[in-house]
């Protein structure tokens, strides 16, 4: 598979940053989630730290699903096509429902 710089023509610097701050954004998210799964694990119970485990999967999977994301969205900046749709922001957002819902029915 070609590199993403390989690709169509060098669209607008500003686009490009913009991407990758899209990319850090999400680094962040997940390194956030990860943060908070092992602050479950240490700090609480056994049910708390079952989310926990959770959270650090879930924070493992969007850091593993966001840099795919970012070469997609480079490829169609560099082919000046339309942008493609993803799913992670709702899967963080169903990761942060789903940890809370889990933690409010444990205090019970």
């Amino acid at each position: 598979m070609p590199r993403p710089e390989e690709i169509g023509e060098e669209p607008d610097y500003r686009f490009t940053l913009a991407n990758e701050r899209t990319l850090l954004a999400y680094l962040r998210s997940a390194l956030a989630l990860m943060a908070g799964g092992v602050a479950l694990w240490q700090l609480t119970g056994h049910v708390e730290a079952g989310v926990g485990t959770a959270l650090l999967a879930c924070g493992a999977a969007l850091a593993a699903l966001s840099y795919p994301r970012w070469r997609t969205v480079q490829r169609a900046l560099r082919r000046n096509e339309p942008l493609p749709h993803t799913a992670l922001p709702l899967f963080v957002i169903a990761t942060m429902i789903c940890a809370a819902v889990a933690l409010l029915a444990t205090r019970a």
